[in-house]
């Protein structure tokens, strides 16, 4: 007797109206864990001896791998599918904090920091994509906001959570990273139950030569975008790699929760801002936040100067807003003038001038204090923000009048 073969039902997945807040927040968790390390590498700093030079490669290594990540695999998820490159994203994750968990040696916490960045990178492109289309018709100007808050709020929020471990738990790093784990454990759980947002494409081998991906019709905007670039992502690398020494030697405060705090403030304000800016115009968006770069990083400065921490914390949040701002205003200039097949390719290179920014000034830092004195390098540091934001207004403001006279001129009868 024949049997009726009933057909294959598709895999359960989650709705995009789950999905899409899901998936960012897994998103976030990735700069939670970028963010976590800054409290953490103040303390080994004191406890292991090693030099402020690093203290900076501990940090920007992250920025390293995650720029090698961005720049051989920014495309794969546009040919293998979103879900199978963020799956492999968090495996590597997963990764990297056991290694955390176990790290004795700064060595080892290098070499955690490197595998994060991979991981990082690997994740950029593919969740930013997935951010976008998971979101519901009505939300889509939400999602870039939405994936630039993810970036920084988990950024401070993971600075500020694992400051205050430093400062009230025996062991800091066990307890982050044991977290952490278990995190991206669900996470993998999670992802494995939302729906493929692209249909696989041949090529996939071919993706990974290292390249840019840059339509013509974006390059302007993208050319216009890099001293905001350069600004925005100066700035919370400021207080994440560099400013922790700097509350210990020159405002004679080790706590770990004051170099959390004062490391959570701007990020968690560019993570407020980018939601907030989201509906505005998104030029408007870029011009306020980039001039809000550039007084706040005037008032930390100041601080700096008259050792007025109060100063520095003002500063900081303004700096972030403005980060917030003009980082989610570049990504809403651009993510409408690009192809679906396109969008993970864009987005590496976006990220790939911000991380960029993010890390070889650090790097840079880093080898010059021994030099010039702490304070010095880091008021240099400042001059080179204040140079990159007066840059961006400029050009932010040019377009701006160039975007008013095209609309003009298509009002034209």
């Amino acid at each position: 007797m024949s049997r009726t073969l009933s057909p294959s039902r598709p895999p359960r997945t989650f709705p995009a109206k789950a999905a899409f807040p899901g998936l960012a927040v897994v998103f976030a968790a990735f700069f939670f864990a970028a963010g976590a390390p800054t409290p953490l590498l103040s303390l080994r700093q004191q406890e292991w001896g090693f030099s402020a030079a690093t203290l900076s490669l501990a940090f920007a290594i992250y920025a390293i791998g995650l720029l090698a990540a961005l720049l051989v695999g920014g495309s794969l998820s546009d040919h293998l599918g979103r879900r199978p490159v963020m799956l492999i994203a968090l495996y590597t994750e997963l990764i990297s904090m056991i290694a955390f968990m176990v790290a004795s040696t700064i060595t080892w916490m290098i070499i955690a920091r490197a595998l994060q960045g991979i991981a990082t990178g690997i994740a950029t492109s593919a969740f930013n994509a997935a951010i976008a289309e998971q979101a519901p018709s009505h939300r889509k100007k939400l999602a870039g906001g939405l994936a630039g808050a993810s970036v920084a709020g988990g950024l401070g929020i993971g600075a500020l959570v694992t400051g205050a471990a430093v400062q009230f738990t025996a062991d800091a790093n066990l307890l982050i990273f044991a977290i952490l784990t278990g995190v991206m454990i669900l996470a993998i759980v999670f992802v494995r139950f939302t729906a493929e947002t692209t249909p696989k494409r041949p090529g996939a081998a071919r993706s990974l030569t290292p390249r840019l991906s840059l339509p013509a019709g974006i390059r302007r905007e993208f050319a216009a975008g890099i001293p905001v670039h350069i600004a925005g992502w100066m700035f919370p690398a400021f207080f994440l790699g560099l400013f922790p020494p700097l509350l210990r030697l020159h405002f004679a405060l080790d706590g770990g929760l004051v170099a959390g705090f004062s490391a959570f403030l701007g990020p968690f304000s560019a993570a407020i801002a980018g939601l907030l800016f989201a509906r505005h115009p998104a030029r408007h968006g870029s011009l306020v936040g980039v001039s809000l770069i550039l007084v706040g990083i005037v008032a930390v400065l100041l601080g700096v100067s008259e050792k007025w921490l109060a100063a520095v914390w003002v500063g900081a949040v303004l700096g972030g807003l403005g980060f917030g701002g003009s980082f989610g205003g570049q990504l809403r200039l651009i993510a409408p003038h690009i192809q679906p097949q396109q969008r993970a390719g864009v987005f590496s290179a976006i990220y790939t001038a911000a991380y960029l920014a993010f890390s070889v000034p650090v790097i840079i830092a880093g080898l010059l204090a021994p030099i010039w004195g702490l304070v010095p390098t880091l008021q240099a540091y400042g001059v080179v923000i204040m140079a990159a934001a007066a840059v961006g207004i400029i050009v932010q403001a040019a377009r701006l009048r160039s975007d008013a006279a095209q609309k003009a001129v298509a009002v034209l009868p």
